[in-house]
């Protein structure tokens, strides 16, 4: 046998080839998960439906939840610990999500908790939808990450500080798990 010489081009060709080929192979990592959403079902006797869709800005996260079928006025919404809504008045979903152990609050004062999303307004027509960027994480398993917490819309607004932790929102009257996209 006599070894073959290859050219030094031939040899750059081959190494960058080979190189590009391994390093698609290394293991990089799938891009991050950037949107989950929630669908929301009626609870408690209630005509509340909608879609609670969240998704990464920056580093935060940015929920926009809509609603039809509610009575017009101000209603809260909350983030609750536990991903179901099994039970007819979604008590299921148990208390708010509040990881960091923070006292209640409406998100536009000190303190509040992670749960803690807001009030909103809905009108004659029986539709709402409320804005909002929280410090929370999609997909990343970490303390602040919402998938598998419940959102829940209450008959209510969140008076903020009346009640700890609740908020003296009322009846839970639609509620969805939050699942990535």
């Amino acid at each position: 046998m006599h070894a073959t010489r290859i050219g030094p081009l031939v040899q750059v060709a081959v190494v960058v080839v080979v190189h590009a080929g391994l390093v698609g192979c290394a293991g990089e990592a799938p891009p991050a998960v950037t949107r989950a959403a929630a669908p929301l079902a009626s609870r408690s006797g209630s005509a509340v439906t909608g879609m609670a869709n969240f998704a990464v800005a920056g580093d935060k996260v940015a929920l926009t939840l809509t609603v039809t079928g509610a009575t017009p006025g101000v209603h809260a919404a909350h983030l609750h610990a536990t991903g179901d809504c099994s039970a007819a008045d979604a008590t299921s979903a148990m208390g708010h999500w509040n990881p960091d152990m923070m006292n209640h609050g409406l998100p536009t004062a000190a303190p509040h908790h992670l749960g803690d999303c807001g009030n909103f307004t809905v009108a004659a027509d029986g539709t709402g939808k409320l804005t909002f960027t929280g410090d929370w994480a999609i997909g990343t398993g970490g303390v602040n990450d919402i998938v598998g917490k419940a959102i829940i819309v209450h008959a209510s607004p969140d008076d903020g500080v009346t009640q700890q932790p609740p908020g003296n929102a009322g009846a839970r009257v639609a509620c969805g798990v939050v699942a990535m996209q």
